[in-house]
């Protein structure tokens, strides 16, 4: 176990006791409010989804397909494998009728070896209809929703054109929780204008609500992103983090955070060749070897929290 913070494996050992479990992403072909003119354009400036999502995704395979190739992609290292469909590519509760991702969300959960389902979307996209039947679900294998948040700041959500508010992931994640479904945040750290005490301001605010989870990383400049042309050109005011100083910065994530909310992960890996800055060259096992020795070095007991 790990002795400073829950990390994602002993998270998934309360939902599936005696299983490890393995994402599988899905790109089911969804879009964003923001991107399609519902409530703005152009997406969110720091976001080019071909940096994080894995080869064997695509839209123009079926769900079914996609988990298949996933499972073949994982079967080689892990054989004793479970695993969670995972809707990771853009809004995926966007666009499409409560009935119809029911539906999509069932089916990939009746795959072979799937034991259960992980879907990522905005705080704005989350109709009480489909939640009603998401709760339904969840009473037969577990349903976890993984929210966009990025930042408390309703300035900074307005900068990164996000286009939803911190209200809105309140209201979120309070309606999950009355219907007994799990729900983790998505947060990034060095957003434009932004101070290690405005990232901790966030962290605390979020956990603050009953979530069991957030995954945290570091804002990076990729290829293909408005967030790299206005950097450029001087419209947007960044500095992206050293190693050292997010390291620095994850220790205090680990101090904020209760003992009783997981913390997935706090590095964005995407290809080396995408990425413009910071350019560490690490692994997320690696990063989390070196924070592991920092907490360590820093600390002479464990930090037991509860």
């Amino acid at each position: 176990m790990n002795l400073y913070y829950k990390d994602f494996g002993e998270y998934m050992l309360e939902v599936f006791p005696g299983i490890k479990v393995q994402k599988l992403s899905i790109d089911a072909g969804f879009t964003c409010p923001n991107r399609d003119g519902s409530i703005g354009q152009g997406g969110c400036i720091y976001c080019n989804n071909a940096s994080f999502t894995p080869g064997y995704c695509s839209p123009f395979d079926s769900v079914e397909i996609q988990i298949e190739k996933g499972k073949a992609f994982f079967l080689r290292k892990y054989p004793e494998m479970k695993y969670l469909a995972y809707f990771q590519s853009y809004t995926n509760t966007f666009g499409r009728s409560a009935s119809d991702l029911l539906d999509m969300y069932r089916k990939a959960s009746e795959g072979e070896d799937v034991v259960g389902v992980i879907i990522g979307t905005r705080p704005d996209c989350l109709p009480d209809d489909l939640l009603d039947g998401l709760a339904e679900q969840n009473k037969h294998k577990p349903v976890i929703l993984e929210i966009g948040a990025e930042t408390s700041f309703d300035d900074t959500l307005r900068l990164i054109n996000r286009n939803h508010t911190w209200a809105q992931v309140e209201d979120a994640v309070c309606r999950l929780h009355e219907r007994s479904i799990r729900v983790g945040l998505h947060l990034i750290a060095g957003l434009p204008g932004e101070s290690t005490d405005d990232v901790i301001e966030t962290v605390r605010k979020s956990c603050a609500l009953p979530i069991e989870s957030i995954k945290m990383h570091q804002l990076q400049i990729v290829e293909g992103t408005p967030l790299l042309k206005k950097w450029k050109n001087g419209e947007i005011d960044i500095t992206p983090f050293t190693l050292e100083n997010y390291l620095e910065l994850c220790v205090r994530i680990v101090d904020a955070v209760p003992r009783h909310i997981c913390i997935e992960r706090f590095l964005a890996s995407s290809p080396p060749d995408m990425v413009v800055a910071p350019k560490w060259g690490l692994k997320n096992y690696q990063f989390t070897n070196l924070l592991m020795n920092r907490l360590i070095k820093q600390d002479s007991k464990p930090r037991l929290k509860i």
